[in-house]
């Protein structure tokens, strides 16, 4: 019964359509009145008590942060820059488009965003330079999800709350995935562009370099700002979110002069309805998450699989192909929340390491934004683009199969995941 309860009536709920923190809500209501011996008052003791968090109070921060940078004006400083940086050879616009995804996911933190501010400012200039429709939509709906992997991102503080792990060696461990990530993306994308012949892009000027740098220059701060106090030891995670919203915010009203009171009040709105999203699935996910603890059900998991005396490359390619079909079905905030006291326990038990895992949970949860039928930067691009499904599936499967290798190479090499923690 309590099998039935904990992990068929969600997807029950899922395929009817409920949206993911009604299912974790009245799946744990369903459990207190049924199979677990908790009084009902528990609900929403462990509810609210998941968000007593202080490593939590990053999240609001960092959607806020991200949401000024898109609509102020950062987002297309760093594109421009980056486009007067790689220009002159073949296959420099969707060599710029994964350049520009990963500044900016280190900077917005959100994939559907990235996607929304790379849609809007690359795409016509995608068309315009010879790439057709399904691989210009492709590549963005793609690139957009490395904004799950590359810190400081959301995913990885949610994932260092549940796992109890320290955040910034989280996003330490992050650095080089992220980024051999952008390299295999960015040596697929040429090697696209030269076999379609492609026209070469505009050669760059160091004059242009000069001048979008320059341009940009207030906008890469807010990269050094986060990473150089978080790893300078000058402040938290949490309270480096903080610093990038004022540290934004005065640059796109004072620098840039691109946000008046009614865009303010436009940002604020759009960051309130982003991150109550984030939070209800908190919420529900930690009652869901303490029922499922002490229900004894992960542990029972555990014996069973350590009794099959699996090798360890074999429980880890199982645990993918599982976290790939998570991803594109539920938000990485739902996956992480819900998975990560099943799981950790399991890879524990074979001897990996717990930022790495971190680390593969991450890129399984990029890959599966734009896992079809149901990945998120999916619906976003249509909504987007204007394009019907079937297109952007075809459009971004070459990049599911290219980062799908990457994702191998994590998940077997651990060194690059760890090799910047362990100095």
């Amino acid at each position: 019964m309590g099998y039935f309860v904990y992990f068929a009536l969600p997807v029950i709920l899922l395929i009817i359509g409920f949206p993911i923190f009604l299912i974790l809500l009245v799946t744990s209501i369903v459990a207190v009145l049924t199979v677990a011996d908790v009084p009902t008052e528990a609900i929403q003791t462990y509810m609210f008590g998941s968000l007593d968090n202080f490593p939590l109070l990053a999240v609001p921060f960092f959607v806020l942060a991200g949401e000024i940078m898109a609509q102020g004006g950062i987002a297309r400083r760093v594109i421009a820059m980056v486009m007067a940086i790689v220009g002159g050879m073949r296959g420099s616009l969707a060599v710029t488009t994964v350049a520009a995804s990963e500044l900016f996911g280190a900077m917005s933190h959100t994939a559907v965003g990235t996607v929304v501010a790379m849609g809007r400012m690359i795409y016509p200039s995608l068309k315009e330079g010879g790439y057709n429709d399904r691989f210009a939509v492709g590549l963005i709906a793609s690139s957009g999800a490395i904004a799950v992997v590359i810190p400081p991102s959301i995913a990885m503080i949610l994932y260092a709350i549940s796992a109890e792990q320290s955040a910034v060696l989280l996003f330490t461990a992050g650095i080089l995935p992220s980024l051999l990530i952008g390299v295999i993306d960015a040596a697929y994308v040429m090697g696209y562009a030269r076999w379609k012949g492609v026209p070469l892009g505009d050669r760059a000027h160091w004059a242009t370099i000069w001048k979008t740098s320059k341009d940009a220059s207030w906008a890469i701060g807010s990269l050094a700002v986060i990473f150089g106090g978080i790893y300078g030891g000058v402040f938290t995670p949490t309270e480096a979110a903080g610093v990038a919203v004022v540290y934004s915010l005065a640059v796109t009203i004072f620098v840039y002069r691109e946000v008046d009171l009614a865009g303010l009040w436009r940002i604020l709105m759009a960051s309130a309805y982003l991150i109550s999203q984030i939070l209800l699935i908190v919420t529900s996910a930690g009652i869901y998450s303490w029922l499922l603890t002490t229900s004894g059900i992960p542990q029972q998991i555990v014996a069973s699989i350590s009794a099959l005396q699996m090798p360890r490359w074999e429980l880890l390619l199982i645990l993918n192909v599982g976290l790939l079909l998570a991803g594109s079905f539920l938000e990485p905030p739902a996956a992480i929340l819900i998975l990560t006291p099943l799981l950790l326990p399991i890879v524990r038990g074979v001897g990996v390491n717990p930022i790495h895992f971190g680390i593969i949970v991450a890129v399984n949860l990029s890959l599966g934004m734009y896992t079809p039928p149901f990945g998120l930067n999916l619906f976003s691009s249509q909504a987007i683009f204007n394009a019907p499904l079937s297109r952007i599936y075809l459009g971004v499967l070459p990049f599911l199969l290219v980062n799908f290798i990457a994702l191998m190479i994590i998940t077997y090499v651990p060194e690059i995941s760890l090799v910047l923690v362990k100095h």
